[in-house]
Parts: C-alpha cells; structure tokens; sequence
C-alpha cells in the first residue's frame, strides 16, 4: 500500500504487526509528527520512556518504540538520518484530531509524538534553549519502522512548532513480510476516508 500526504495535511491507518512502514520525504524540511496508539486503544506511545530506556534524547536507528504499560509498539529498522526530534512534540492538534476521530478517538487521546526528519538540539545561549535545525533533511531521505503489534499509525505533515518555514510532503509505504495486500486494511483505509469527507462536509 502506497500513499502521499502533502504537507500541511494528516493521514492515518491501521498497521499489522510484523508490517514495515517506510516515510520517504517528498521535499527538503519535510516534517511527520507521528502518533502511535496500540490497536486494542491501552498501549500508547511513551516518549519519556522509550527515551531514559534506551539513554538517548533523539530517535535514532535500532531504536523501540516504547508504550506506556513497557510493551514494544514498533522499532525503528533503518533510516538516512541519525536524529529524529521527539522533545518538542507540539501537536498540530486540529489534524490529528481529524483523524483521532475516525477511529472513535478524541482530544484526551494526544500524546507525546514524534517528529521524524526533523531535529532539534540545545542551542549555544546562556540558557541552553532548544533551537531548531534548518536543512537537515532531504527530498528522499527515509525512515523504516517495523510494528512490533497491532497499531494505528497518525500522521500529520504540519511544520515543525518550532520551524518558520513550510513542511514539504511524505510518501508512506505498507508492506506486509509476503507483500501480500491485506484487504482488511483496505476496509479500513476506505472507511476511514469516507468519514473524512462527512466530517469536512
């Protein structure tokens, strides 16, 4: 399964255990905060944890992707950059709203995210601020993540928080071990965008 998400824009969908994701950068500065809920709605995404787990700041290859009960959402099996932000995880709340609501999802159910091809370090003032870095990734550069159980995947190509330029779009890739198209995810895929269009109606 195949899909574009131009920037300014969110996307969502059901992902099988065992599946890859692929997030390729359609332009420079592209930017996806990305949402990760365990299929049965009890396990999400723990940045903290996943974080002091692993003792890192960044996300970075080789990396799982905890949850909040200490399970494995996802790993992280390759990607053309070494740093992906999760510190300021800002969520462009009216995207990822839209698609929470899809899946029977509301506000209470944001959470700490992350933001792929983005990176932001301490900057050199007296205060050790957060600064974004400009130009660090690339039309074409790409992270792969392999869904360690049944997820739902949100997407949002919003700008960084801290970024004052436009985010370009991503290109997301489903593939199951076999490359076999699972047609309950069509299903779904289709169901949830018949209820964008009630919804924007």
């Amino acid at each position: 399964m195949n899909h574009e998400i131009p920037g300014g824009a969110a996307w969502s969908a059901p992902v099988r255990a065992g599946r890859t994701i692929t997030l390729t950068a359609l332009a420079d500065s592209a930017n996806a905060t990305v949402l990760m809920i365990g299929s049965d709605r009890l396990d999400r995404l723990n940045i903290p944890d996943t974080l002091k787990s692993q003792m890192s700041a960044r996300i970075k290859p080789g990396m799982v992707l905890m949850s909040d009960r200490g399970l494995a959402l996802a790993t992280v099996i390759s990607s053309t950059l070494d740093w992906h932000d999760c510190l300021t995880g800002a969520l462009p709340d009216r995207l990822l709203l839209l698609e929470l609501t899809k899946h029977g999802l509301g506000e209470a159910d944001l959470h700490g995210c992350i933001n792929f091809f983005s990176k932001v370090a301490v900057a050199k003032d007296p205060r050790a601020s957060l600064a974004f870095i400009p130009d660090h990734a690339h039309a074409g550069d790409t992270v792969t993540l392999r869904a360690d159980q049944d997820l739902l995947i949100f997407i949002s190509t919003a700008p960084h928080a801290l970024s004052d330029g436009p985010s370009g779009g991503i290109a997301v890739q489903l593939e199951t071990p076999a490359h076999v198209e699972d047609p309950d995810l069509r299903e779904e895929a289709i169901r949830a965008l018949r209820l964008t269009r009630e919804l924007i109606a």
